[in-house]
């Protein structure tokens, strides 16, 4: 099994009461985020593939899930680590249309159909907080 960490933002437009998802090229929605290179902080990863996906410079906040999965057919042991994120610039667009075919602002209730491993919902994600220290 290869071990693969994956890194996703929950933006929260709180005014609309959505969250930003993308639409993965074969792999449906999802949180904007993607894999953990070599060498990169969780944080670092994640404020990369927002960017890469949705053309939007993020503030990476608390960890407010961590899921794991084992996906036996590609013998990947998956961790995915999601962090409350907040803009700080751009205008969304994609970027690599490859790998993204929408990006969209969701209400909560779509969102919780779209990632039902989150059993509680986008609403315990909103209220959760770990802190996340990268310790060198």
């Amino acid at each position: 099994m290869i071990r693969v960490d994956v890194a996703y933002a929950l933006i929260y437009k709180e005014d609309k009461k959505k969250i930003l998802m993308v639409n993965n090229n074969g792999g449906g929605w999802s949180l904007p985020g993607g894999a953990v290179e070599q060498g990169e902080t969780l944080e670092q990863a994640v404020i990369r593939e927002v960017k890469e996906e949705t053309n939007l410079t993020i503030e990476a906040g608390e960890i407010v899930a961590v899921n794991e999965a084992i996906f036996e057919e590609k013998e990947h042991h998956a961790l995915f680590i999601t962090f409350k994120a907040k803009v700080i610039e751009g205008e969304i667009s994609i970027i690599d249309k490859d790998e993204i075919s929408e990006i969209e602002w969701v209400d909560i209730q779509k969102a919780n159909e779209l990632m039902p491993y989150h059993p509680n919902g986008v609403n315990s994600l909103l209220k959760a907080s770990s802190p996340y220290t990268f310790q060198g």
